[in-house]
């Protein structure tokens, strides 16, 4: 490692500053790799008088010492990882790829010591605390998964994999977003934009401008289309021209695939990826990557998860078949004569919700302004769960953001004090910000990091979305699809803010097993089927009228519009990514691009194309966490769906009872975060284990 430390740096540099809210107008990629080294060299000095007196140790100090070791490193790594995300740029890339190895080395390290893991290992944990005992438990199973176990030749290929791994994730990212900046469509006739509602007209001209069509106007263009969901899914919708809407979609399936640019592929890094996931996992005395990665999950097991995505399968498939018949005999009816393909379905699927419904998104666009959803957002946070959420523009020291479209909040418990924070970046900015939607953390609580003065670090989350941004004067208009991911967002949010342990290791999300960790995010979306909540924020944002009942009512009978269908895809991802794991290796005979064909087939009612190479855009496999464990989906939906039904048995209009159950879901689920395990806390929230009929209700998919 390079002999750096914090002196080296600027003293102006964001780095040196007390590791709070990040001053993010002193960012300088070019400080990335002095400070990671320096504070991996902080760590590493720390970690070796930690080891040394570990034998010493209780289980909560050796905690302690590890989190302050750990805390300034995560700080700045965090930070660097979390602009690369959401304001990238080439000199920030190559910072992280630099200093990324050494990264991965100073975690192997940590994690296979095995002075730290004896301590763990042999706690005496009978007097303890359950989130001491939950945390030393986590403890003991992350050093087995980090290979504390393993001397010699078989660590030194266990760490070896670990680099490659980091690597290829990283590459795969960049390459994903590289492809889908890569193509775009610029259209400068009218009938190329014919069908498409003024809004994404707007859209299109306005990200023609961005690309020096300086005079682009929504009614004139030219317009640019691109691969980022707020400006491929409009068109798909409702461009009339089938054979743009083809063009666009054959792009989407092909990006980062084998199809174009070598250097834009990232065929050979899932292969590459999958190997070393399945011999990582048997040195670490696993059958495969599968079996590694349920090791730390709530599902005990494949067979258990092949079961729940079996059952939700056999209700699905011919629901989705029955929806796909209505949609061609609907196509036919108004004179289609082709067979459906795949850049059909969004088209006519849309215009038969409008036909059956009575409304389309652009109908609802104009009562989903986003300052408006936020209120009504932050109106059921408080009903529920007793918390207020406050614009810091409005009061209070100011903070720094990362871009003009972020803001930050405050949020209050009932005595008007501050508990959490958070920002939210909302919308789309293809040409640096990645696709699609997450909350990460920027600051855990914790009693251990507590500021000079305070009993406990506050939690602050960041919350980041990619919906449509405000065009040509107007505020951000949502479509349903964008209200239901920032309520779901703001779900994860909530565990991470509300938490009520101070053990960093198990507080808020952390040590909340992945097949669980959906729960309080899917939860959230299921306020939007409760009409008076929906209708109390839903406002035009010209005329301030609300929403009408009968309005209202269609969106909610369409709720189960094409549910079939929609559960069908999440289940074909499920199975997709289990079958990727489980004992599968890439080969001549059967490659990736076999297997993925033989599990979308079963799980589609349209054959896929030849060339859809989607495997090479999904991101939460080869560059998330969600490998052999993209069933979480499905699996915190059933906890989700039934944890929302708590709700309507005690009455969804009874504010007392709304309040009395909310208080109940606060100081479980979204209280107690990791320190207990997630089957336990769901038994002490509902009283019982999970039923999967909730879900399947909700759906319309009950028998």
């Amino acid at each position: 490692m390079t002999n750096t430390n914090q002196n080296d740096l600027p003293q102006d540099s964001i780095f040196t500053s007390p590791r709070g809210l990040p001053p993010f107008s002193g960012f300088k990629a070019e400080e990335v790799v002095p400070a990671m080294q320096a504070a991996l060299a902080d760590a590493a000095r720390a970690f070796d008088d930690v080891e040394s007196k570990a034998p010493t140790m209780k289980a909560e100090q050796l905690l302690a010492s590890l989190e302050r070791l750990e805390d300034p490193l995560g700080w700045t790594w965090g930070l660097a990882n979390h602009l690369n995300s959401v304001r990238t740029s080439d000199a920030l890339r190559e910072a992280i790829e630099a200093v990324q190895p050494e990264v991965v080395t100073f975690f192997s390290r940590l994690g296979q010591s095995r002075v730290i893991y004896d301590v763990f290992d042999g706690a005496d944990l009978s007097a303890a605390s359950p989130a001491l005992a939950r945390a030393v438990e986590l403890s003991v199973r992350a050093a087995k998964h980090s290979g504390v176990g393993l001397d010699g030749a078989a660590k030194d290929r266990f760490n070896a994999i670990q680099q490659e791994l980091a690597q290829l994730s990283l590459g795969f990212s960049n390459t994903l977003l590289d492809a889908t900046r890569a193509f775009t469509l610029t259209l400068t006739e009218a009938s190329e934009v014919a069908g498409l509602p003024e809004s994404a007209r707007a859209l299109y001209a306005q990200q023609a401008r961005g690309a020096g069509h300086e005079a682009a106007t929504a009614e004139a263009g030219p317009w640019l289309v691109g691969l980022d969901y707020a400006s491929f899914g409009p068109f798909l919708e409702y461009a009339e021209r089938r054979d743009l809407r083809e063009k666009l979609y054959r792009a989407y399936v092909g990006r980062a695939g084998p199809g174009g640019d070598t250097a834009k592929d990232n065929s050979e890094r899932i292969r590459a990826i999958l190997r070393l996931r399945q011999e990582m996992a048997q040195v670490l005395g696993f059958a495969d990557y599968a079996a590694l990665s349920l090791d730390s999950k709530m599902a005990p097991n494949v067979g258990a998860v092949e079961g729940l995505l079996g059952d939700l399968f056999t209700s699905s498939k011919p629901a989705a078949q029955r929806e796909h018949a209505d949609l061609e005999a609907f196509a036919r009816a108004t004179g289609f004569g082709e067979a459906l393909r795949q850049w059909d379905i969004g088209y006519w699927a849309r215009r038969l919700r409008e036909d059956r419904y009575s409304y389309s998104d652009e109908d609802l666009r104009p009562y989903f302004p986003l300052p408006a959803v936020l209120s009504g957002l932050f109106a059921i946070i408080e009903r529920a769960f007793g918390v207020t959420v406050h614009a810091r523009a409005d009061a209070g020291p100011a903070v720094e953001v990362w871009h003009p479209d972020v803001s930050y909040y405050d949020v209050k418990d009932a005595t008007g004090a501050v508990i959490a924070g958070f920002y939210l970046d909302p919308y789309s900015r293809p040409a640096d910000k990645r696709g699609g939607a997450w909350m990460n953390e920027c600051l855990g609580r914790s009693s251990v990091m507590a500021p000079a003065g305070s009993a406990v670090r506050l939690p602050v989350a960041y919350l980041i979305c990619n919906q449509s941004p405000p065009v040509d004067g107007k505020p951000s208009l949502m479509t349903w699809n964008e209200v239901t991911t920032l309520f779901h967002e703001m779900g994860h949010g909530l565990q991470h803010m509300l938490t009520s342990i101070e053990l960093a290791p198990v507080a808020g999300i952390g040590g909340v097993e992945w097949d669980a960790v959906e729960l309080p995010s899917q939860f959230m979306e299921n306020w939007l089927r409760h009409k008076p909540a929906l209708k109390s924020f839903a406002r035009h944002y010209k005329t301030g009228e609300a929403i009408s009942d009968e309005l209202i009512d269609r969106v909610l009978e369409a709720s189960t519009y094409r549910a079939g269908s929609a559960f069908l895809r999440q289940l074909s991802f499920g199975r997709l990514d289990l079958a990727l794991h489980a004992g599968f290796l890439p080969s001549a005979e059967r490659d990736i691009w076999d297997l993925q064909r033989e599990v979308m087939a079963a799980h589609n009612v349209l054959t896929p194309l030849a060339e859809d190479y989607f495997l090479c855009g999904f991101g939460h496999l080869f560059a998330g966490g969600y490998a052999a464990g993209y069933f979480s989906y499905k699996w915190a939906e059933v906890l989700s769906a039934d944890a929302f039904s708590a709700f309507e048995e005690a009455g969804l209009d009874d504010d007392a009872a709304v309040r009395e159950v909310g208080q109940r879901f606060r100081e479980t689920v979204l209280g107690l975060g990791g320190s207990v395990a997630p089957a336990e806390v769901f038994r002490l929230f509902r009283g019982r284990d999970p039923d999967v009929q909730a879900l399947l209700k909700h759906n319309g998919l009950a028998g």
